[in-house]
């Protein structure tokens, strides 16, 4: 079977509404959304267990706020370890900018195992179906839905299919979507593990060794446990993680010394390879995360990148499946979320630019280093890097428009805690406007005391800003324009 448009009578019915193929943190993530409006999702996973090897990734400042949007950040703090807001772009260790506009500015530090299961149990309590140990194999699309052979041969049917499996994404292969971009030319270890050597000796190593290798540095996380990152000796395959002999081997080979490093937590192994998807979406079937897009990890942007496309994507695909989605509601999810990640794509490629021990690239290094002492230099890397700088295109208007409004206080609490349900959300300083024939879909708070400094807001359920002003007149049209026509 393979992924081309049929036709044709005697068609499976319809056993799901979305077929997702990864349970990874995108993958969970969208199958939550999606349940937040009871829309059938089956989630098919390769995988017999959950990756084992514990690798550390961090949250930066927009996916925790999603985080909260949805009442998951109070469970999953406590597994991860707070760390400040700075030093992110090509690891030029510059504090965080002054004030930050957000309610959570600082980077969570969580092993990825947990954050996946984390996801996928949010995902599995909101009644979403996890089947593991099945691969995709094929699928056929049609003008109704999508029928998805599994390796072993059983056939499915939904409505829909959302590819959210990985850089060697088997959706995307059968789809036929362009992958252009890099390959990969460097590879790199990272891991955290102990170290044998005092503070001060390995500061003055990596200082001396930094002037002429990148990536390569040490930073401690505790007393003895430091963060690795060193260059490979050679392409291996990043399937399998490095063994710890890896490291000492090429610690020895460029810095004269393995610094005694033993009893690692996690080890990995990454390129640079970088690539995006041409499209994100044919027909009734989509890609998310890394199926969609793929670069290094350089600013950890990743994991944080896949888990917003789900959060983009999620209220828009529930619209089309409940039959309330404007005609061109779904591709806004592409024409939003493609240039996003084309912007994080190149500051990737600038920030490896900067890890060179080429000439040319440490003098803009050392240029940049200068330039991120002025706050507004700091301000836009840190923004951009933590996703709180996307601003989607909605067309002209104030500067909030198509921004993400941060956690403010409203009555009774914050903001973010009546977004748990998934629904947009008409913020209204004047006490005069109304949702109306969208009430089901869109909830209302008069609140004069609100923390925003505009008369009304309409918020997505993704927190996006859609529409600022005081005239129903104008709300109505852009309440038809995000969330369809108005209940009869």
């Amino acid at each position: 079977m393979h992924s081309q448009q049929v036709t044709g009578a005697g068609r499976a019915p319809l056993t799901h509404d979305v077929i997702i193929a990864g349970c990874g943190p995108t993958g969970a993530m969208l199958a939550a959304e999606l349940r937040l409006h009871d829309v059938r999702v089956l989630v098919l996973d390769k995988r017999t267990e959950p990756a084992s090897f514990v690798r550390v990734v961090g949250l930066h400042m927009r996916s925790l706020e999603l985080m909260a949007m949805r009442g998951l950040l109070d469970r999953v703090l406590p597994h991860g370890r707070q760390r400040p807001a700075g030093g992110f772009f090509a690891a030029i260790p510059k504090p965080p900018p002054q004030g930050l506009d957000s309610a959570y500015a600082y980077l969570l530090g969580i092993p990825q195992p947990v954050i996946e299961r984390l996801l996928e149990e949010h995902a599995a309590e909101r009644g979403a179906q996890v089947r593991r140990g099945r691969a995709l194999a094929g699928f056929e699309q049609d003008d109704e839905g999508v029928t998805v052979e599994l390796a072993g041969g059983e056939r499915l049917r939904s409505r829909y299919l959302v590819g959210c499996d990985g850089a060697r994404s088997t959706v995307r292969k059968l789809l036929g979507v362009a992958f252009p971009g890099e390959p990969s030319r460097t590879e790199t270890l990272m891991g955290e593990m102990e170290v044998g050597v005092p503070r001060e000796e390995i500061a003055a190593k990596v200082a001396e060794v930094g002037q002429t290798h990148r990536p390569f540095w040490l930073r401690p996380f505790g007393e003895t446990v430091y963060s690795v990152v060193v260059p490979a000796a050679g392409a291996g395959d990043r399937a399998e993680p490095p063994t710890l002999e890896d490291f000492r081997q090429q610690l020895r080979a460029i810095a004269g010394t393995d610094f005694g490093v033993h009893s690692p937590r996690w080890m990995s192994r990454f390129g640079d390879a970088t690539r995006l998807a041409e499209r994100y979406r044919v027909g009734r079937v989509l890609l998310a995360g890394d199926a969609a897009h793929i670069h290094p990890p350089i600013g950890g942007q990743g994991l944080n990148l896949g888990v917003q496309d789900a959060f983009n994507l999620g209220w828009k695909l529930a619209a089309q499946i409940r039959g309330w989605a404007p005609a061109t509601l779904l591709d806004t999810y592409q024409a939003e979320r493609h240039p996003v990640a084309a912007d994080v794509l190149d500051n990737t490629r600038a920030q490896m630019e900067l890890l060179s021990p080429e000439p040319g690239p440490r003098a803009v290094r050392r240029l940049l280093t200068e330039l991120m002492d002025f706050d507004e230099v700091n301000r836009h890397l840190t923004e951009k890097i933590t996703a709180i700088g996307v601003r989607y295109d909605f067309g002209e208007g104030p500067g909030l428009l198509g921004r993400r409004l941060p956690d403010v206080e409203v009555k009774n609490g914050r903001l973010y805690a009546l977004l748990h349900h998934g629904r947009g959300l008409l913020l209204d300083r004047t006490g005069r406007l109304m949702a109306g024939g969208w009430a089901d879909r869109v909830d209302h708070l008069a609140d004069a005391s609100a923390g925003v400094d505009v008369p009304c807001v309409l918020l997505r359920p993704d927190g996006h800003v859609a529409w600022i002003g005081d005239d129903q007149q104008d709300l109505d049209h852009h309440l038809s324009r995000w969330f369809g026509e108005p209940a009869t």
